[in-house]
């Protein structure tokens, strides 16, 4: 295993895909609370206060973020992005959030429904929503990145899933082109599961959002220097469900069912739980035939992955470990490593539940055979190139490029063929990692900077490490339409490493 400091082997980049698994965690729950007669404070994004709600704070057990359900195949759900007062590690503070809480409410959902969702703007600037990994059209009002929302607007997004769509867990974040980085790191996030046709075999499931963000002397929002927005943001406190410092209990020999999501702006995390056994399901929405024993796994921003967590007797700690991302790479700037932080703490006591076995075998209900693209034949190869230059970006500072370009919403970077399968070479010319984003279609992993796949591997987010190649599949079926591909460390799409890909 690597250490700390040290750059992840190419062999150990492939097995965990360059971005596997995630997080328990939390203790401090954001809820929103206003107080009568505070002034508005300024933030990334501000916006008009809430109305009043709760708030809790200290440690304590993990909570999971309100759950609305889809009844006969119908989800209606309406989310007002706006600016609250809330405690956060014991201190009054002025965050972002949906429905006055932070992680906003789970979409739970099964293939085949559909989600009607409005969305209120109640923010000083624009927004929108994306429904990170859902396989739904990218045009009219379903998840259409350039559709945007001005203060006070309203807007009714429909999302219709696929009748074979995959189960696993997803997400939803604000994607307005120049502040989805302050717009995330605030607060405006939640989870979509689309729930398995025959449930996990498991004890119990768990939800793990992770997140980090920071806040300034009067508690208002930090707001990123133009160095940090280079790096690519990351905050001081590191929550799992909004909570900092919480833990989680079980029985000897639980099986858990954990689905965990990297709601960072930028921060990798490389997540350890020593003491406790954990089998890899899939990251993203790809789930492998065979689980995968692991001891850990690392989550690129926008990655999630599933688990289960076979409960040792004990106490563990989940930690992220530090994690080397690359760097500007001229003389004088600082590295963007990431710093470890402890998430969560596990302890598990007691009776073995009388269900539970004492080495229950690391299986789940048999998944469909995942397609594998690697074998068959190629439509069309292509070159993508993500790049760092000078004298573009803000300031005259770097410009951040995919082939050579900024981003430009009426332009069309690549016209591909409906029915087609296609192949990229993803080229990382800079010294900086990027996690590679495409929306819509997945991506099957084909090779790592040079060491083919050894297993069938499907995701949205592939972790391009600096000055490296990574070689995927997509097959451009199902769906039409138009959409983007961009670097999902957020502070780089909102620069301009982002483009348009359109299916026809």
């Amino acid at each position: 295993m690597a250490d700390g400091g040290s750059r992840w082997t190419r062999r150990e980049v492939l097995i965990l895909g360059g971005a596997g698994v995630a997080a328990a965690a939390g203790g401090v729950w954001l809820w929103a609370g206003l107080r009568e007669g505070a002034p508005p404070s300024p933030v990334a994004t501000p916006g008009s206060p809430s109305s009043p709600g709760s708030s809790a704070s200290g440690g304590g057990t993990l909570r999971e973020p309100e759950v609305l359900r889809s009844v006969d195949g119908r989800l209606d759900v309406e989310l007002t992005a706006a600016l609250v007062e809330t405690e956060v590690a014991g201190r009054i503070v002025r965050a972002l959030s949906y429905r006055d809480r932070i992680p906003g409410p789970t979409l739970r959902v099964r293939a085949g429904d559909r989600i009607t969702l409005r969305l209120r703007n109640g923010l000083d600037a624009p927004t929108n929503l994306h429904t990170h990994g859902l396989v739904v059209s990218p045009e009219g009002n379903s998840d259409n990145v350039f559709v945007m929302l001005d203060p006070g607007e309203a807007f009714d997004y429909d999302y219709r899933l696929g009748p074979d769509h995959p189960p696993g867990v997803f997400w939803y974040h604000p994607h307005h082109h120049g502040t989805t980085a302050e717009q995330l790191f605030g607060g405006l996030f939640g989870a979509i599961v689309v729930e398995e046709p025959e449930p996990v075999a498991a004890t119990r499931e768990r939800l793990l959002i992770v997140s980090d963000t920071g806040f300034d002397a009067a508690g208002n929002l930090h707001v990123a220097t133009q160095a940090e927005r280079m790096l690519g943001r990351e905050g001081e406190l590191v929550l799992v469900n909004g909570q900092l410092g919480a833990s989680i209990e079980a029985a000897p020999g639980d099986r858990e069912h954990w689905r965990l999501v990297n709601a960072c702006s930028s921060r990798h995390l490389r997540l350890q739980l020593d003491g406790q056994r954990m089998s890899l399901l899939g990251i993203d929405a790809g789930r492998y035939a065979e689980p995968r024993e692991v001891e850990e796994v690392v989550l690129a921003p926008g990655n999630r992955a599933e688990l289960i967590v076979t409960a040792v007797e004990g106490e563990s700690v989940l930690r992220t470990m530090p994690f080397d991302r690359g760097a500007m790479g001229m003389a004088g700037s600082p590295p963007s490593a990431t710093t470890g932080a402890d998430l969560v703490s596990v302890v598990v006591r007691g009776e073995p539940e009388a269900t539970a076995q004492p080495t229950p075998p690391a299986t789940t209900s048999a998944p469909p055979e995942p397609r594998d693209l690697r074998g068959g034949p190629v439509d069309v190869r292509r070159i993508v190139t993500l790049a760092m230059g000078m004298g573009g970006g803000m300031g005259g500072g770097p410009a951040f490029t995919i082939d050579g370009r900024e981003f430009d919403e009426g332009r069309v970077d690549l016209a591909v063929r409906h029915g087609a399968i296609e192949e990229w070479t993803i080229v990382n010319t800079s010294p900086m990692d990027h996690p590679f984003h495409l929306h819509v279609w997945p991506m099957q992993l084909v090779e790592v900077d040079g060491e083919a796949a050894d297993v069938v591997d499907h995701r949205d987010v592939v972790h391009v490490r600096a000055r490296s190649t990574t070689v995927v599949r997509i097959a451009f079926e199902g769906i039409a339409g138009r959409t983007v591909f961009h670097c999902h460390i957020l502070d780089h799409e909102d620069q301009g490493m982002m483009a348009v890909v359109e299916a026809t």
